[in-house]
């Protein structure tokens, strides 16, 4: 259910509402409360990358894993288990 901003029309009082949009549109009709708008709700929590703001820590955990993943990575995988899981063979035989 939404919140609205209902101001008693008698007192003036201001009150935030969390009310079934019939139920708002039943109280409004009734002359006793009308709806404000007291401002514009923020929406944007946060701008930016999310991997920048993180620590070094995060970031070299990471690569660590990267490194010990046995991908393609430092040509730990034979050439047949690389044409089996559909890898490129990029190793330089001198």
């Amino acid at each position: 259910m939404p919140t609205y901003d209902l101001r008693n029309t008698e007192t003036g009082e201001v009150s935030e509402m969390l009310l079934t949009i019939s139920k708002k549109e039943e109280m409004i009709e009734s002359g006793e409360w009308e709806q404000v708008h007291l401002g514009v709700p923020s929406l944007v929590s946060m701008t930016g990358n999310v991997v920048n703001k993180t620590s070094g820590d995060w970031k070299d955990l990471l690569k660590n894993m990267k490194k010990n993943s046995g991908g393609n990575y430092n040509d730990k995988l034979s050439s047949e288990k690389k044409k089996k899981y559909g890898l490129q063979d990029n190793t330089i035989n001198t």
